[in-house]
């Protein structure tokens, strides 16, 4: 953080904020009711605004500086390649778009060796789902109520959750079911492994009853990441996986959120040893520093496209800069076992430090999570499970969530809140020192939404 005196940081910062004010249409705003702050700069897990009020980031942005903010490394490859080539067309062979799709392949699971470049995560899923559409020669897609695809036209449909309101066509050929989670059962479960097997019992009769041979694909988030840090049972995504190949569909595992050592693994599948036939990744591909996304291919799939040509494509397809920067953050990755730091991060320090917090705390109700990906479910009570706030919750009725968000911001710890949840994602290679702080920040605000329980 480069400091400046009181007045210039004062003038720098009014100018951003009036040419936000009148230029910029923000996503999932009613553009007047929003105060965006302004941003100065960012390093590692930090960033800071003009007055140099520093924020320690548990939102890792959307999820994505898996490798912190301004990794010297990242940078340094970016501007390396910008000296030597910006762009190409996507039709042509570049060294860094084959060594970034070969280092990609070469940590998906099983066979899935081809990569399909986007410049995101919604635009994988897309991708995914007309792949999987034109192998099959079927139409239906089907997806969770809870879960979060992407904001273009059929992700949104796939989405499950209320975001899909307001751009649901109900023509694009979706069906959602519900997906395991034991704390909120839709199935009435009295444990994982009755959740497991009821979930599972109720995809197989939506299979049945949607006609199967009418399905081309089951698209699932690996761990649930919108819908609240969903971690499927065990055996559940075996048991899709099984579903899937007795009826000929083809399974995609979205793992835009997850992907690239958020969960502790380099994807998160290799957690339950599944290997699907496509796998949309994105966000930490590069940490987000260049716009990057994509579909790991299975050999049945891409072969039903090798003397077929695939109807898609896009004008940024493997940018050039983009994929500089995956073969850089990928090989930081390596070189400073990230992966395994986000493991132990978990398992170590963020997961003990939460269960910690929900013994003192009425007003949590689950911790749940893997690596540097959690959770933490508000309620009112903990015996009946009522939230902190009404799902989709609005205006007054959110207040609750808001005030808490708002003491986490005001002790400097930058939080991403979901309905009645609070998602801890700092990045992957966050110090301990760091999520000391953020746990002891999360500790004093955690009373406000204590405030509100029956205890």
């Amino acid at each position: 953080m480069h400091p400046i005196d009181a007045e210039t940081a004062a003038e720098a910062r009014a100018v951003v904020k009036e040419a936000d004010r009148k230029h910029v249409f923000h996503s999932w705003s009613a553009q007047e009711l929003i105060d965006p702050l302004a941003v100065a700069g960012a390093e590692g897990s930090y960033f800071w605004d003009y007055e140099g009020n520093r924020y320690l980031d548990f939102s890792s942005a959307l999820v994505y500086t898996n490798i912190g903010y301004q990794h010297p490394k990242v940078v340094a490859a970016i501007q390396e390649q910008a000296g030597r080539l910006c762009t190409l067309a996507p039709g042509f062979a570049v060294d860094v778009r084959s060594e970034a799709a070969r280092l990609i392949a070469e940590r998906t699971p099983g066979d899935l060796d081809k990569v399909f470049f986007t410049n995101g995560g919604a635009e994988a899923v897309e991708n995914a789902v007309r792949m999987a559409r034109l192998h099959t020669g079927r139409h239906k897609v089907l997806s969770a109520y809870r879960s979060y695809h992407g904001a273009t036209s059929t992700a949104i449909n796939l989405t499950g959750d209320p975001r899909r309101f307001g751009n649901d066509s109900a023509t694009a050929g979706v069906v959602h079911f519900w997906g395991p989670f034991a704390y909120r059962s839709p199935f009435w479960s009295a444990s994982e492994g009755e959740e497991c097997e009821r979930a599972l019992r109720h995809l197989e009769d939506t299979i049945a009853f949607e006609g199967p041979a009418s399905i081309a694909a089951v698209v699932l988030e690996t761990v649930g990441g919108a819908p609240g840090v969903l971690v499927h049972p065990e055996g559940y995504l075996a048991g899709v996986r099984e579903l899937c190949d007795r009826h000929g569909i083809v399974f995609v595992l979205d793992e835009v959120m997850v992907g690239f050592g958020r969960t502790g693994t380099w994807f998160a599948a290799e957690h339950w040893g599944v290997t699907p036939d496509l796998l949309c990744f994105a966000k930490g591909v590069n940490s987000g520093y260049v716009p990057l996304g994509g579909v790991a291919i299975s050999g049945a799939i891409a072969e039903t496209f090798a003397r077929r040509p695939y109807p898609g494509g896009l004008t940024y397809s493997g940018h050039v800069l983009a994929c500089a920067a995956a073969v850089a953050t990928i090989n930081v990755m390596e070189e400073e076992d990230i992966v395994g730091q986000s493991a132990r991060t978990g398992a170590e320090l963020l997961g003990p430090g939460l269960r910690a917090l929900a013994e003192r705390h009425p007003s949590v109700g689950e911790v749940r999570g893997l690596g540097t990906f959690w959770a933490l479910e508000l309620v009112r009570d903990r015996d009946t499970r009522e939230p902190l706030v009404p799902y989709n919750a609005a205006g007054s009725d959110n207040a609750p969530m808001a005030e808490f968000a708002a003491a986490c911001r005001k002790g400097g710890l930058w939080p991403l809140t979901a309905g009645n949840r609070i998602h801890l994602a700092p990045p992957c290679n966050i110090a301990p020192l760091d999520v000391a702080r953020g746990l002891e920040i999360l500790d004093a605000a955690l009373s406000l939404a204590d405030a509100h329980t029956a205890a």
